[in-house]
């Protein structure tokens, strides 16, 4: 027989909480060898309906939230099987089993212990079980069973970004989308209103508008300028509840920024624009700037410049700076303030970028009037042409004019203008020019054949200012005169055999004219007429520039005429007809029968081993050039031996003799006494010279002593003797230095350098008697006397 046992979950929502029950889908048990029947009671009181082999559970819900002291109360749990003796216990697992959840293992009375929040978890899943307490083995199988939490309205609507971002073009059309904004509840969207969120615009108002169930942000306010307004700033409001009172809130904060767009032509901010410029002013050099302004930004401000109309079209033009967007009006020709002094100029301005949705606005272009002043400045001479080309004659005589240049000054001044030649490009003065008409001409003969062209430039100054000049090149080409004989093509030199026979030919003869000839030379050739006639050989003209030689008899003897000079006039068909006369040396040499050469000389006959003359004199200029570098080498080492001891760069340099002695003070009895040489008749006769080295040793020649009141002239003229005729004296360009003033005074030497080698006082009385000359000099040397005297 089976027993059946029944296991009862009950379950009281206890207040101020209730549970709530509500059936779920059948499950298998697993436990197939028994059947159960379990009753959950609550509330409702209902019983579920036992099915073999699967049972019906309840879900139950709990509120969130609970703010109560004491544990929230969720159901009880009974098994058939208590008897209420205490021998049964009920254990409780799964979702916060022993912690959120706890159970009466005793009554089966489960409890929430903490406050629940259903964003956290809204479901927990527990089994339920009673087990025989003194066995520890299950009485009832383990029965599954929901705790779902009940959602209230705690959560306010959060936006996914704190601050949105957007931007949108200007000029935009009225619900021209923006962004969307989102919102999100945490509440539980499938039970009441708490998750629904409605959108709406607290700031932002009349420009933009919001979609109160999708949160899209679009304009509201058509044509918004962004030259009158850029930045926008909306508060957008997220409410739970559908929007109604007591609903949650948040907001978040979108800035908007107007995007520009091209509704804006450029306008000049005035009709008229003046600017100066120096008719010196360089082409591509700026004049000035104007700008037209443009409130819109970027590309849309853009602006390309043009100069549409006016009479300085053609001379200036006008680039956009593509940094500042302002015209840069520029100089394309060169300016003349005598020709034009004022340009008026139109200048447009328009926009690179044109939207066509807002041609309506009007053209998106403006123009402005330029005038250029051009001011006068002080211009250097200007030539009448660029370049001369001018061409003379090589025969013309000197001081022939050859050509003219013409310069003037373009100021309204008018100043007057000198010429001058450029002497860099004209280094051997061949021509020069009239400074005042500017006429050029010759100052050297001129040779074409020499140099055909000459480069010269011309310098045209203004005289009252020569600062102010300018420079132009001249080029002269020197024409062709028949001036120049033709001449042999090179040196004929030419030889016949002794063997020869008549009408040979032995040489051909060409010709070359320095001359230039336009349609070509014509040389004619012919014998000159003192050998026309008793010449040996013949000379045949060809009509072709060119001649033959021919032998005129038959055989030739070397030993009678080894050398025949033949003379050839070689004559031109230009005009005047030049001509000249040419020489043809013909050796007459012994030949082979073949007619090949064997020997010219007609000394190698008589000796045959002698050297030619070529060899002699080479063999002479080689002796004498060896007799040469002998005799150089001899006369240097004589001059080696003179040398003095002591070289100085002093001594290569002035010629003068340093002896570079010191004396040795008072003490030095042996020292060079200074006084001998202003004293002759002090020298020491035992002393020798010490600036050279002597050949041989010489004996000092004694000076004879100069005689009492020898003319000084004389006395030199001895000394000079005396140094040329001894062979110790220095060399001939050495400086001889005497100091010698003679003896002839009455007074005899005044030199106070001689009078310390006397002992005694001298008498100065007799100064007084020389005259008037004298006595200043007698008054010194009286007044000593005196002085010592006293």
């Amino acid at each position: 027989m089976r027993t059946y046992h029944c296991f009862w979950l009950l379950f009281w929502a206890g207040q101020p909480h209730q549970s709530f029950l509500t059936p779920l889908s059948k499950r298998t048990s697993g436990f197939p060898e028994k059947e159960k029947v379990l009753v959950l009671s609550g509330n409702s009181r209902q019983d579920l309906h036992r099915s073999k082999r699967s049972w019906m559970w309840n879900q139950f819900f709990l509120l969130e939230e609970y703010t109560g002291t004491d544990y929230q109360y969720v159901g009880k749990l009974h098994s058939d099987q208590d008897k209420g003796d205490g021998s049964l216990k009920y254990i409780l697992s799964g979702d916060g089993a022993g912690d959120l959840f706890i159970i009466n293992e005793n009554t089966g009375d489960i409890q929430a212990t903490k406050r629940l929040d259903r964003e956290e978890k809204p479901v927990y899943i527990l089994r339920a079980q009673a087990i025989n307490r003194r066995t520890g083995r299950p009485v009832e199988p383990e029965s599954e069973f929901i705790i779902k939490i009940h959602d209230i309205n705690d959560n306010e609507p959060m936006f996914t970004k704190d601050v949105y971002n957007a931007s949108i073009p200007e000029m935009s059309d009225v619900g021209t989308f923006v962004v969307q904004v989102t919102a999100t509840d945490a509440d539980d969207p499938t039970y009441g209103n708490s998750a629904k969120v409605v959108y709406s615009i607290l700031q932002g108002q009349p420009y933009f508008s919001v979609e109160s169930e999708t949160g899209i942000i679009k304009t509201a306010l058509l044509n918004m300028d962004r030259e009158n307004r850029e930045q926008y700033q909306v508060v957008i409001q997220a409410k739970d509840m559908g929007g109604q009172m007591g609903g949650l809130s948040g907001t978040t904060t979108v800035n908007i920024t107007l995007t520009d767009v091209n509704d804006n032509p450029p306008r000049f901010p005035q009709s008229t624009y003046q600017f100066r410029a120096p008719e010196s002013t360089p082409p591509d050099s700026p004049v000035g700037r104007i700008k037209a302004n443009d409130a819109d930004v970027d590309e849309n401000a853009e602006i390309e410049y043009s100069i549409t109309e006016g009479d300085g079209y053609d001379m200036f033009g006008i680039t956009t700076d593509k940094d500042t967007q302002e015209g840069i009006i520029t100089v394309k020709k060169a300016l003349d303030f005598e020709t034009k002094s004022l340009y008026i100029l139109k200048v447009e301005a328009t926009n690179t970028h044109v939207d066509p949705r807002f041609l309506y606005l009007g053209p998106f272009k403006d123009s402005a009037t330029v005038r250029i002043q051009v001011e006068d400045v002080d211009e250097p001479p200007v030539f009448s042409r660029p370049a001369y080309i001018m061409e003379v004659k090589e025969d013309v005589p000197i001081n022939s004019v050859i050509g003219t240049v013409t310069a003037q000054d373009p100021d309204a001044a008018k100043n007057p203008v000198k010429y001058s030649v450029d002497r860099h490009t004209d280094m051997d003065r061949v021509f020069n020019i009239n400074s005042g008409n500017g006429s050029i001409f010759t100052s050297k003969p001129l040779d074409r054949e020499t140099l055909l062209w000459h480069n010269i430039t011309v310098i045209a100054a203004e005289i009252n200012n020569p600062k102010q000049s300018s420079r132009v090149p001249v080029f002269i080409k020197v024409l062709d005169v028949n001036d120049n004989a033709p001449e042999f093509a090179m040196f004929y030199e030419t030889f016949v055999c002794e063997n020869a026979k008549a009408e040979q030919l032995i040489q051909t003869l060409s010709a070359v004219d320095k001359d230039d000839s336009y349609s070509g030379h014509q040389f004619s050739f012919s014998l000159a007429p003192e050998a026309a006639s008793s010449s040996n050989f013949t000379l045949q003209d060809n009509r072709d520039n060119t001649a033959g030689i021919f032998t005129r008899k038959t055989r030739y003897n070397r030993h009678e005429m080894s050398t025949y000079f033949l003379p050839v006039v070689i004559s031109d068909n230009d005009y005047p007809i030049q001509s000249s006369t040419e020489t043809v040396t013909i050796r007459v040499c012994a030949c082979d029968h073949r007619g090949k050469m064997l020997s010219c000389n007609a000394e190698a006959l008589v000796h045959p081993t002698g050297l030619s003359t070529g060899a002699l004199i080479a063999i002479l200029l080689c002796i004498i050039i060896l007799l040469v570098t002998v005799v150089l080498f001899a006369a240097l080492r004589r001059q080696r031996k003179k040398e003095p001891l002591i070289i100085s760069k002093e001594d290569i340099r002035d010629n003068i003799v340093s002896y570079n002695d010191e004396g040795g003070g008072e003490e030095d009895t042996q020292a060079f006494d200074i006084g001998t040489l202003r004293n002759p008749e002090a020298i020491d006769d035992n002393k020798l010279r010490r600036d050279i080295v002597p050949e041989t040793l010489f004996m000092p020649r004694r000076t004879a002593t100069a005689r009492d009141n020898t003319d000084v002239r004389d006395f030199i003229n001895q000394r000079l003797k005396e140094n040329d005729t001894d062979p110790t004296a220095p060399p001939y360009d050495s400086l001889a230095t005497y100091a010698y003033e003679g003896n002839g005074s009455v007074a005899e030497s005044l030199s106070s350098l001689e009078s310390v080698t006397t002992d005694g006082d001298q008498d100065y009385d007799y100064l007084s008697d020389w005259g008037p000359r004298f006595k200043k000099l007698a008054d010194m040397y009286g007044a000593m006397d005196s002085d010592k005297d006293s």
